[in-house]
């Protein structure tokens, strides 16, 4: 008996034992490591896993290793590095790995943000199209964020002078943007649709923040699980929605016109029939839809919540913002894309949002396609590779006072034009595996902001509670519910009572 438990130890220890490398290559430092549980016991449990990385760079430098379990985790912390990853060498490094948890939520790595290989690029591709739909002359993106905008003001003009959480005023908004996008319908506060995608998104968020060992142990998931769980039930209320509209969308679609995501990727699927047919069933096009809403409607959310609770802290900044507003815009038309060159300070503290906040503190992790390297050191076939884009983004060797909220560091010392005070700022990423809605994003952001300060006053509720600037990562950087008092703004007021518009 004694001698099969050794047996037994020997070759667990044989697989599980970190492998030798050859003396000849260099690879980057490592954390210490055991056998079976890797790195584990050496990384830091309590706190932001992002700023725990950013700590360890000052012990192991700007790129450095570690195990889980057997698989070997780069950590990048360095923008050159981080770039080298990503642009020059993104082919090399855009695989992505296989984890228990992503897969529940890709369906087996189908669609966009998880997926491999053809599927991958076949599916970004069609993505891509649908967003050339909305750079023709007619200004449609525009128009559709806009329209939202609009009606979203509508909404907060009832409740001017009251206290309240603007996250499913803006999350309707935002579902609404990405439904027209995809399917070209939209919905109303109220309608079932928007509080079921609501609940879904927090329960994937919520399952994909947790900690759990069986993206190590892999074989751990046969055991009952209580985030996997959560996990599987909040894909299924999400796919369960998306199915419905699919259906819904096929028996509409003639083929008569091109103004959707969906009527793009009915239309590949015809096209590709003989050679893509697999790639373009139903499953990957419902992963692919997921992957739209994930990262449309939550993280953009959050990004407008992160600027509120900001502006809120910095009442003066806030004030000068719409003094910018009322100097170039007025009150006769509502602020447009072109506005973007003229109100500067309000782009640079959207810049300066994403930067102190950046929506993905940790990238989606990338993978090695093939033997490849970073600087000069070795990275094997197989290894993940993250960056730390909260590293990037605090480096202060790189930003002034990096943990201070400064939006005028992305202005010129006259203020007259926008600049990039830093090559270490990557808040979309970058190269291959880029967030493929960065334009919609970025129109959606600088839009709602400056429709919202046209029209209201935006200030803290009558109970003096600010809003936390702690938040929660989880994927996705969250911060905290909080209530902002909503105002028409006097300015406005006096403006439509002189009949001057």
């Amino acid at each position: 008996m004694w001698e099969l438990l050794m047996l037994l130890v020997l070759s667990l220890t044989y697989f599980f034992w970190p492998k030798l490398k050859s003396s000849d290559v260099k690879y980057p430092q490592s954390l210490p490591s055991l056998p079976l549980v890797g790195s584990l016991p050496f990384l830091p449990r309590h706190g932001e896993q992002h700023v725990n990385f950013f700590k360890l760079q000052e012990k192991y430098g700007p790129i450095y290793s570690f195990r889980l379990g057997t698989k070997t985790t780069v950590m990048v912390g360095h923008h050159q590095l981080a770039k080298e990853v990503l642009i020059k060498k993104g082919k090399e490094f855009s695989g992505r790995p296989q984890l228990v948890t992503l897969d529940i939520l890709s369906n087996n790595q189908k669609g966009i943000a998880f997926a491999n290989h053809r599927a991958w690029q076949l599916h970004r591709k069609l993505v891509q199209a649908t967003f050339a739909l909305f750079k023709d002359g007619s200004q449609r993106l525009e128009k559709t964020i806009c329209q939202e905008i609009s009606l979203m003001c509508d909404s907060l003009t009832t409740l001017d002078g009251q206290s309240i959480n603007m996250f499913d005023l803006i999350f309707l908004m935002m579902a609404n943007v990405i439904c027209t996008i995809c399917f070209n319908l939209s919905y109303k506060l109220g309608d079932p649709e928007p509080e079921i995608m609501q609940k879904f998104t927090k329960g994937i968020l919520d399952s994909l923040g947790q900690e759990t060992i069986v993206n190590i142990f892999p074989v751990l998931k046969v055991f009952p699980n209580k985030t996997l769980e959560k996990l599987k039930k909040s894909v299924n209320i999400r796919n369960e929605l998306l199915i419905k509209i699919l259906e819904k969308y096929k028996e509409n679609y003639t083929g008569d016109s091109t103004t959707s995501m969906m009527d793009i990727l009915i239309q590949a699927k015809t096209n590709y029939a003989n050679s893509n047919s697999t790639l373009l069933s139903d499953e990957y096009i419902l992963a692919t839809m997921g992957d739209i809403f994930g990262a449309g409607v939550e993280t953009t959310t959050s990004v407008i919540l992160w600027i509120i609770a900001y502006l809120l802290h910095h009442p003066q900044l806030k004030k000068r913002i719409q003094e910018e507003i009322d100097q170039n815009v007025g009150f006769s038309r509502t602020p447009n894309i072109r506005d973007r060159n003229h109100l500067l300070l309000l782009e640079a503290t959207i810049r300066e949002v994403l930067r102190i906040q950046p929506l993905a503190p940790l990238l989606i992790p990338h993978q090695a396609m093939v033997d490849s390297s970073i600087s000069k050191f070795a990275i094997d076939k197989g290894t993940d590779v993250i960056i730390n884009l909260w590293a990037l983004h605090h480096n202060d060797k790189e930003w002034a006072q990096p943990d201070q909220f400064i939006p005028e560091r992305f202005l010129d010392p006259t203020r007259s034009h926008l600049i990039n005070p830093s090559l270490s700022y990557l808040p979309f990423g970058a190269g291959p595996r880029s967030c493929v809605g960065e334009m919609l994003a970025r129109q959606e952001m600088f839009l709602t902001m400056a429709w919202l300060l046209q029209k209201f006053d935006l200030d803290v509720p009558d109970d003096g509670k600010l809003p936390s600037l702690e938040g929660s990562v989880k994927v996705v950087s969250l911060p905290s519910a909080f209530k902002v008092k909503v105002q028409i703004r006097q300015a406005w007021k006096e403006a439509h009572a002189e009949g001057s518009l």
